[in-house]
């Protein structure tokens, strides 16, 4: 997908400036079809309409009639609502040199002027790509979340790449959470994301990938030709560090106890990782529910052994 195209059409952005020739230059650089700008010469308009209908972009000129465009930038970012909306302040070459505080600049980019179009446009599309890995990213473990993943997925189906999809989940992670609390919780879900991704680095390739779908849920590719050993080795490695995250006495015992989802006090054995492994040869595949329904039933079937175990797609092997 073009950077400046989203699934429903073109990028709604801000633009703020009075000069005339700066904004007919600005929505020259992008067809309609890709941009399309709300024009406003004032601040004030903006936060208006920042309040009905926030932009997916706001680009400010530094110099406005009623307060500078740094204000403005940091008016926009004080509200926690709209403090994830992409902002680029356009400021003249000199202010370089001035005494700006750049630490409190709350703008995302900069661009200064006079500038060419393309540097425009390409600081403009890697800020708008910053930002969506950002908010896309898991924030416990920083690992691409769900649209990244889905995104990655469409793409290699669409183009009919054979590739393996591993998605990996904990046994008995909630019964740990439960004992020991949030904080040794996060800390086993961080450990569970290193191995995966030093597991999959291992086996470096173009199609090597590791995305967190959140909670203790986990999603990697590898090529169909690697994928048995990776995840031969990322079970090995979970089941050596795993005893580690839990108390002595618990760890002799080999289980703890917890309550259930029910409320019921019951044993719970030590955490183990299954792993559902989904294959698309020869474009088998034609759409990314189909990955995940047959995960589902994998993972049923990967989950009828209590430890820690792999189960790999087999059709059209």
């Amino acid at each position: 997908m073009h950077p400046t195209m989203t699934e429903n059409g073109p990028i709604q952005a801000f633009l703020i400036s009075s000069d005339t020739c700066f904004v007919r230059q600005v929505q020259n650089i992008w067809p309609e079809q890709e941009m399309q700008w709300s024009v406003f010469s004032c601040a004030g308009a903006v936060v208006e309409q920042l309040l009905t209908d926030p932009p997916a972009l706001l680009v400010s000129d530094s110099v406005l009639s009623d307060m500078t465009g740094e204000a403005l930038v940091s008016l926009v970012k004080s509200e926690n609502v709209y403090r994830q909306v992409p902002t680029v302040l356009c400021m003249p070459r000199k202010d370089l040199y001035g005494d700006i505080d750049w630490s409190r600049l709350e703008a995302d980019d900069i661009v200064f002027t006079p500038f060419e179009d393309q540097e425009f446009k390409a600081r403009v599309e890697l800020t708008l790509n910053r930002m969506s890995r950002s908010l896309d990213a898991n924030p416990l473990t920083r690992l691409p979340g769900n649209t990244t993943i889905i995104q990655f997925i469409k793409e290699h189906i669409e183009k009919k790449r054979d590739f393996a999809l591993g998605y990996a989940d904990l046994d008995n992670f909630k019964a740990f959470n439960d004992k020991y609390g949030f904080f040794r919780g996060d800390e086993a879900l961080m450990m569970a994301a290193r191995v995966i991704v030093n597991t999959v680095r291992s086996f470096h390739g173009p199609l090597s990938f590791v995305g967190h779908v959140g909670g203790d849920d986990f999603v990697f590719a590898l090529p169909l030709e690697t994928v048995e050993a990776a995840c031969k080795r990322l079970v090995a490695s979970f089941d050596s560090i795993v005893p580690s995250f839990y108390d002595a006495a618990d760890r002799e015992r080999g289980s703890i106890v917890s309550k259930d989802r029910r409320g019921q006090t019951q044993t719970f054995p030590l955490m183990a990782i299954s792993i559902a492994v989904v294959c698309n040869r020869n474009g088998s595949l034609k759409h990314y529910a189909e990955a995940s329904a047959i995960a589902m039933q994998l993972k049923k079937k990967a989950k009828e052994d209590p430890g820690s175990v792999y189960v790999i797609d087999q059709r059209q092997a």
